[in-house]
């Protein structure tokens, strides 16, 4: 390192001393073996981040992880983790070193932006091999030392690698004085479907029992949804008489007494979950068990994903429907998912729709062949773009691991 920087550096854990209370002192413990640090910048990428661990670990069994969030995160909100989450400490000197004294870890990344000056060059000081990934021009420094020439720089160069989601992230960072062999683009992470398998010959089995008929899904429908898909499913019948809708609700208690309700409404319905058969007659085949969703996502060409028409629901996750290739259609409120269903809508791979008239034009639309295929196409296209990064920075993971470990068996 330079002399500048150095002094910049050492100046900057001066003023920034402090380790605040309990800070470096972590009720988990450090797991034996090799430990692979993830700090994730931004609750909407822990979704995201949990998939590639579940990836990363199946690529290397054995390996342990530890996610952070921000030191001001509220952890109760960061929910469906799978993996040991804690909060880092405050950008102290003090407490950097406290946490890293703890864990240990082999290798981090960084995923997004809040790089934190204090715990990014005590790790590269350890010899801790460092990526920051889905790069952002933005550095947690210090209050009482924003004024030091340097530390930006510094602390960027401490990352071996540093992958941008655009050029011109790209640009701003090189302008630092980064190298440019470090700094290249990527898209960012994105989440893997792994639908379940579903054994071949009951797909085979419903596909002709259902003899070509057009098929529609609505699936985690809310009882406040009921109204609409069923007035939505008369309405399209008019055009496409033999068509059939696979109704799922989202609660089980609901399906009994929607059951007696369909048949009030002069609707045919079989009830799958009681071993109901589907007759060429049937309008509705109604089911609430979770794990039967895999065989109608199978079957049918267009699905609604309810749980979105009601404000106070939030979405379900599209990303098994896309897989198995449905054309989406869904209400507008699916905040839980937002980033999701945005990107699907901007790839032509979904469509809102906001009261029982949009549903019914937007099932007999999309159920024409070509309108359905080019949706699905879509979607997978949209939904595997991501794989190349994650399958890179697996590769990247293991080679820096398999090399430290060749390292420390040398010393």
């Amino acid at each position: 390192m330079s002399k500048p920087r150095s002094l910049s550096l050492a100046a900057y854990r001066v003023l920034s001393w402090g380790v605040p209370n309990g800070a470096g002192q972590p009720d988990l413990p450090r797991p034996e073996g090799e430990l692979l640090w993830i700090h994730i910048a931004s609750q909407d990428r822990l979704r995201v981040v949990n998939d590639f661990c579940r990836q990363m670990q199946q690529a290397r069994p054995g390996l342990s992880i530890l996610l952070t969030a921000p030191p001001n995160a509220d952890l109760a909100r960061w929910t469906g983790c799978t993996f040991p989450l804690v909060k880092l400490p405050m950008e102290q000197a003090g407490a950097a070193r406290g946490f890293l004294d703890h864990w240990r870890p082999d290798m981090g990344i960084w995923v997004g932006g809040g790089v934190m000056p204090n715990i990014i060059t005590r790790a590269h000081e350890r010899g801790i091999p460092l990526i920051l990934i889905e790069a952002k021009l933005d550095i947690t420094i210090a209050r009482s030392a924003r004024w030091l020439p340097d530390i930006t720089r510094y602390t960027f160069d401490c990352f071996r690698q540093i992958l941008t989601t655009t050029p011109e992230t790209a640009r701003q960072i090189r302008r630092l004085g980064i190298p440019s062999s470090k700094v290249s683009e990527a898209p960012p992470l994105q989440i893997s479907p792994n639908p379940s398998p579903w054994p071949e010959d009951e797909l085979i089995e419903i596909n002709q029992t259902l003899a070509g008929r057009p098929v529609w899904l609505a699936a985690w429908v809310q009882d406040k949804e009921f109204i609409s898909v069923l007035s939505a499913h008369r309405q399209a019948l008019r055009l496409l008489p033999r068509l059939a809708l696979v109704l799922h609700v989202a609660d089980i208690s609901e399906a009994t007494p929607l059951h007696r309700r369909l048949e009030s409404m002069d609707l045919r319905c079989s009830n799958w979950d009681e071993g109901g058969l589907i007759e060429d007659t049937t309008q509705v085949i109604l089911s609430s068990e979770p794990e039967d969703l895999g065989l109608w996502q199978r079957v049918s060409a267009v699905a609604f994903i309810g749980s979105s028409l009601e404000f106070d629901e939030g979405g379900q996750d599209p990303l098994d429907f896309v897989a198995l290739g449905s054309a989406i259609i869904h209400g507008p409120f699916v905040n839980r998912y937002q980033d999701l269903y945005h990107r699907l809508e901007k790839a032509a791979a979904a469509r809102t729709v906001k009261s029982a008239n949009e549903l019914a034009e937007s099932v007999v639309q999309l159920l024409a062949p070509d309108k359905a295929a080019a949706m699905a196409l879509a979607g997978w296209q949209m939904i595997t773009e991501g794989a190349p990064q994650a399958d890179q920075l697996i590769e990247m993971v293991q080679e820096t691991l398999d090399h430290r470990s060749t390292d420390d068996a040398r010393t």
